[in-house]
């Protein structure tokens, strides 16, 4: 059986804006079975100006599942994080993960204060089945008091905090992502898959990643839940480079 592949709704930002339910719909006729929000803050149960029922319907009708949700840090603080909560169950979804956190990755003191934050909520999520994470980007592979600060958060944060790499944002950031998949085994429970290198419009399979090496390493140190496609058209619109990338990485036996 194939392993399931999502999309994170960044990709198709700008249709989601027109038309979320098309959009979803659309995603799911590509053949993706589950897709990734991004943008929430725990403040209000809805997303997208939709309420959290109807996004839920939307998904239902799309036969989507949500396989993840790219949050802000604040949505795990003690006075959002009940929300947060509720927010993902409605939608059947049991990975809240942060989006960035480019303040607190800046200094050895804010990955501190980003790990404790991550180590707690994973605590109170854990009790609802959920978990939480945090999402790569180019500035976490910086070198921050002599250590690259990724390395850094995920040496201090507890098993049960995913590390979402991103493996086209960590090479274009200067990382190195199969150390970082060889450091942490088991952490990546869900892998953003996205190129580095390739020309503009390109995708998966047009740039400089080795993919059946990189999936092969994935598979045996991490045999993730959730491959997670991040490639995005132009300002979010239109479906040829999600779809591209999909039928790529069928190709190579995902």
């Amino acid at each position: 059986m194939p392993t399931p592949l999502a999309l994170q709704l960044f990709s198709v930002r700008g249709e989601c804006e027109k038309d979320l339910a098309g959009t979803l719909k659309r995603v799911a006729k590509i053949g993706y079975a589950a897709v990734e929000p991004w943008g929430f803050n725990g403040e209000s149960l809805e997303w997208m100006g939709h309420s959290a029922a109807d996004v839920r319907a939307m998904l239902d009708d799309a036969g989507l599942k949500c396989c993840g949700f790219h949050i802000g840090t604040d949505a795990l603080a003690a006075d959002r994080i009940g929300t947060t909560i509720e927010m993902n169950q409605a939608l059947g979804n049991r990975f809240a993960i942060v989006a960035w956190d480019q303040p607190h990755m800046s200094s050895k003191d804010g990955i501190m204060e980003l790990a404790g934050i991550l180590n707690a909520a994973a605590k109170r999520l854990e009790a609802e089945g959920m978990a939480t994470g945090y999402h790569a980007h180019g500035f976490d592979f910086d070198v921050v008091d002599g250590e690259v600060a990724w390395n850094t958060l995920f040496a201090n944060t507890d098993d049960a905090v995913i590390m979402q790499i991103d493996i086209g944002n960590c090479l274009g950031g200067g990382g190195d992502p199969v150390d970082a998949l060889r450091r942490f085994p088991g952490r990546a429970r869900s892998v953003h898959l996205k190129e580095y290198g390739q020309p503009e419009g390109g995708t998966i399979g047009d740039g400089q990643v080795d993919w059946p090496a990189m999936l092969a390493l994935i598979k045996e140190l991490h045999d993730p839940e959730w491959y997670v496609v991040e490639e995005p058209g132009p300002g979010g619109l239109g479906y040829e480079i999600p779809e591209k990338a999909y039928q790529t990485l069928r190709g190579f036996g995902l």
